[in-house]
């Protein structure tokens, strides 16, 4: 008898179907509550960190250079106050075998999926993810499916979308490409059913896994050559993945004081999964638009339980307007002979500011590049932005406010470059708020208490203050 294709149902088989997918069974860690064994969900990866970093380091993955950027720091000194300006770094990801770091996450994934004689993997990504899988299964001789959402229903794609499914085709992987909507964990969830193939989710403790050594090599290396870890990291946040797998690696080599920096473009207003609005963002990765929901709810992922959770991480979340992502990406060209993509521009143009208030002996790391193409270069996005009704300017984005989808506005001098702080505080209280709507609790137990205080990045007390804001109660 046929299974039932229908929305619904299969969206019902969710956990059955990633229980043979991914070979992992979350069930054991749940305790039927709020609470779940996340460190045991991660310790559950089958692979020595020193494992990890070996089939990487043989599959063309890390040990990426970790660059100074002295002109992009003599600039930012010129705009801060006397005696202020970090050493500005960057680790080059894009030095990665698929050009980013997102190779780190698809390689032990990969290593998994061979390893467990899955004939082939499946990724649902818009972004470098499916160029990372699509080349780490090749080198396995593995088959490869990225399910991309790419157009509207014009069937109108972006340039960096568009560029994304070329790189992964050129790869050897079949492209699925999708109209944007709910359909495509629905695609994903049926390719998987019907081919047997191995889940490579972003979202997995194997893709958290693999960026850990991404954190690592950051911390050991400031420490090898500058004799000390770095004061701020700087990651890009939308999923969470690679906030939290650089936050971990960076502990585990014993950076334990490193202020952790989430960087997300400003897309408020714009809503991901509207067809109308899907053309009218010029980022499609490393936005508010993943980076909050997925930061206050990490279990709306494609897998039961999410191991990229960065609000456990987390010491600080700024966010920065498109135009300065933009302008920043034009700084590294031509100041430090480095054509980069958008997404680790994100970061950077966060560190440039945070650089700004710290003293000159300070090191400041955004721990990410891309490669750049075609179709992710600012000059086609721009134009797309201009084809799609948006507004580009050059102005003073500190006192006009840039609205995503109407218009985008590049900084005039570079002490204009736009970034500011997102409430943590309040991002911390939507994690304890949204676990508790979406476990349907009525008393909050004292296991659940210890879990939201590690999920938050906080204390017991703070827990029981939100709870008692919504009105919820506890034990103990």
């Amino acid at each position: 008898m046929s299974k039932d294709l229908s929305y619904d149902a299969v969206m019902a088989r969710n956990g059955e179907i990633m229980k043979e997918a991914l070979g992992f069974d979350f069930e054991q860690f749940e305790s039927g509550s709020i609470a779940f064994d996340y460190e045991g969900l991660m310790d559950a990866v089958p692979y020595t960190f020193d494992e990890i970093r070996d089939y990487q380091l043989a599959h063309g993955v890390g040990n990426t250079p970790l660059l100074e950027l002295r002109n992009l720091t003599a600039l930012a000194r010129s705009c801060a106050p006397e005696g202020k300006g970090a050493r500005i770094f960057v680790k080059d990801e894009s030095c990665n075998v698929s050009g980013s770091y997102k190779a780190r996450r698809a390689s032990t994934s990969i290593q998994h999926a061979k390893a467990k004689g899955y004939k082939g993997v499946i990724a649902a990504t818009s972004g470098n993810y499916g160029a990372g899988v699509a080349s780490q299964a090749c080198m396995s001789n593995l088959k490869c499916i990225i399910v991309q959402e790419c157009y509207d229903s014009r069937e109108v794609g972006q340039p960096e979308i568009i560029e994304k499914a070329r790189a992964c085709e050129s790869l050897g992987a079949e492209v699925a490409q999708l109209t944007v909507g709910p359909e495509l964990f629905y695609y994903n969830l049926v390719l998987l059913e019907e081919t047997g193939f191995f889940n490579a989710s972003l979202y997995s403790p194997l893709a958290i896994a693999g960026v850990e050594t991404l954190g690592y090599e950051i911390a050991e290396e400031c420490k090898e050559k500058y004799g000390k870890y770095p004061e701020v990291v700087v990651a890009t946040n939308a999923g969470g993945g690679n906030l939290t797998g650089t936050a971990r690696g960076l502990k585990r080599a014993g950076a334990t004081d490193t202020q952790i920096v989430g960087a997300s473009v400003d897309l408020s207003g714009l809503h991901m999964a509207s067809d109308e609005q899907f053309n009218k963002k010029s980022f499609t990765t490393g936005h508010t638009g993943f980076g909050i929901p997925f930061a206050t709810y990490p279990d709306r992922s494609d897998v039961p339980r999410s191991a990229a959770r960065p609000m456990r991480y987390i010491d600080r979340y700024l966010t920065v307007n498109q135009g300065s992502v933009f302008y920043i990406t034009e700084l590294l060209a031509q100041l430090e002979g480095m054509e980069r993509g958008p997404a680790g521009n994100t970061s950077l143009a966060v560190a440039f500011k945070v650089a700004q208030e710290l003293p000159e002996d300070a090191i400041v790391v955004s721990q990410e590049t891309e490669y750049t193409g075609a179709g992710k270069h600012i000059l086609p996005q721009l134009t797309f932005a201009k084809e799609n009704g948006i507004d580009v300017r050059v102005g003073d984005p500190t006192t006009e406010k840039e609205i995503p989808g109407k218009n985008i506005i590049l900084p005039e001098h570079p002490s204009k470059v736009f970034a500011t702080d997102l409430d943590v505080k309040k991002t911390r209280k939507s994690v304890i708020k949204n676990a508790v709507k979406h476990h349907k609790v009525d008393v909050v137990n004292k296991k659940d208490l210890d879990f939201l205080a590690k999920e938050v990045n906080s204390d017991v007390e703070f827990v029981k203050n939100a709870l008692d804001e919504l009105g919820i109660k506890y034990e103990g």
